[in-house]
């Protein structure tokens, strides 16, 4: 079967990024034997006549659609992303017959609601490899899609069961002909990576749970640093570790900086650290491995509101993490929520405090915190009357404490303006 995947996202959140997520599907669709073409919307200046173009001479029987981002999450300068998926959605329609089907990370916050607006036929909620593979061959012979995991349908009210593969070396990452070759040796650009999936940390406003379940999920570090190795060998030499918790478990983040130090590779490479069970031995290891910046969502410096995000460590534990990796001369970006439950002035000035007593490399404000749908944020936007019982969260709702809004935001900015290295 030809099949065509189309990333949608046009925009930039911190850093050019690369559909990932999208690569792996193709790479488990050409596996499978399926005739596959991918492309990236970032690569494209003017897409409408190249989709056409490609519609044209490609002649796909399905075409898939990828949502990344809803929108980019800041309340003080909200941007939805969704329209520009839509028109994706739309021109695909107005060029074919043949069924589309979305997907993405940002697809499986909202299905059914996205579904809807963009007007597809039908969408992929959750791990997307197994699940396009079968949805591809019962298309192709005539079978009925109803069990195809985590599909939704427009036509029906109910969605098969998400599915996750617990061996994540059953899903190959993206091979050489998938890799956006063109970016190679850029170095404004980290080619992403992901080791793990899942999350079973659970803190109140987090959508990866309902993205990747709650069980972690790994590769082998083996394959990790092979992939790695067959990367450089074309060009490219700085990758991001997507993984939530680069350093969880501590055992796994060891044997892999040990497979990418055997490999003796020549990159560098940023990750994200959940600072708990961090140590100084795991800190060389990542330094010698190539890691030169970590992001550090401690999200607050109050004990107060970390335990109101249900965070598993101390203003403490960061301060700790900060220092093991500014003794190695690891960059680090820090991440400040202001503005959820259990806010006040005195704990926000505490976290204003706090971050910048760590002097940072550089510092992420934010204040009001995205609401997503599934998470104890809600239930308790809920119930404090911010949004309504069983709201449609595709539209960007924020929870903020009410009285508090107009003083952090003044406040915030008061900070930012004296700090250079601090940005919205």
């Amino acid at each position: 079967m030809r099949i065509l995947l189309i990333s949608a996202n046009r925009e930039e959140i911190n850093m050019r990024a690369w559909p990932l997520g999208l690569a792996c599907v193709a790479q488990a669709l050409q596996d499978a034997g399926h005739d596959v073409c991918a492309i990236d919307m970032m690569q494209l200046s003017d897409f409408a006549p190249a989709l056409a173009r490609l519609m044209e001479d490609f002649r796909p029987a399905l075409v898939g659609i990828s949502v990344r981002n809803i929108d980019n999450q800041q309340m003080n300068d909200t941007k939805t992303f969704l329209e520009e998926a839509k028109a994706v959605a739309t021109l695909c329609r107005e060029l074919t017959r043949v069924p589309i089907v979305l997907g993405g990370a940002g697809y499986s916050i909202c299905p059914r609601s996205i579904l809807e607006f963009l007007g597809a036929d039908m969408g992929i909620s959750g791990e997307g490899e197994a699940a396009m593979v079968q949805l591809a061959y019962n298309i192709e012979r005539g079978l009925d899609v109803e069990s195809v995991p985590g599909l939704h349908r427009r036509a029906a009210n109910a969605a098969a069961p998400k599915m996750f593969q617990k061996d994540l070396d059953r899903f190959a990452l993206p091979g050489k002909n998938l890799l956006p070759l063109s970016l190679a040796g850029d170095q404004t650009f980290w080619l992403p990576v992901q080791t793990r999936r899942g999350c079973p940390m659970r803190c109140s406003y987090c959508s990866t749970e309902t993205i990747e379940g709650a069980r972690l999920r790994f590769r082998s570090p083996e394959v990790v640093a092979q992939w790695l190795s067959t990367a450089a060998d074309q060009g490219f030499t700085q990758f991001y570790f997507v993984d939530n918790t680069f350093n969880l478990p501590s055992s796994y983040a060891k044997r892999l900086c040990r497979e990418i130090i055997a490999a003796r590779l020549e990159i560098a490479w940023r990750c994200i650290i959940y600072p708990i069970r961090l140590d100084a031995e795991l800190v060389e290891l990542m330094a010698a491995a190539g890691c030169k910046e970590v992001s550090l969502g401690f999200e607050s410096g109050s004990e107060l509101v970390l335990r109101s995000m249900n965070k598993r460590f101390s203003p403490e534990a960061v301060r700790h993490t900060s220092r093991l990796f500014a003794a190695h001369g690891i960059k680090r970006i820090g991440f400040l929520l202001l503005g959820g439950p259990e806010e006040s002035k005195e704990t926000a000035l505490e976290s204003l405090r706090f971050a910048d007593s760590l002097e940072l490399e550089s510092l992420r404000l934010s204040v009001g915190i995205r609401i997503y749908p599934h998470t104890r944020l809600a239930m308790v936007a809920e119930q404090q009357g911010i949004i309504a019982a069983g709201q449609d969260l595709m539209e960007p709702s924020f929870y903020v404490v009410p009285t508090l809004r107009d003083w952090l935001r003044a406040t915030a900015q008061e900070w930012l303006s004296q700090r250079p290295h601090w940005f919205w």
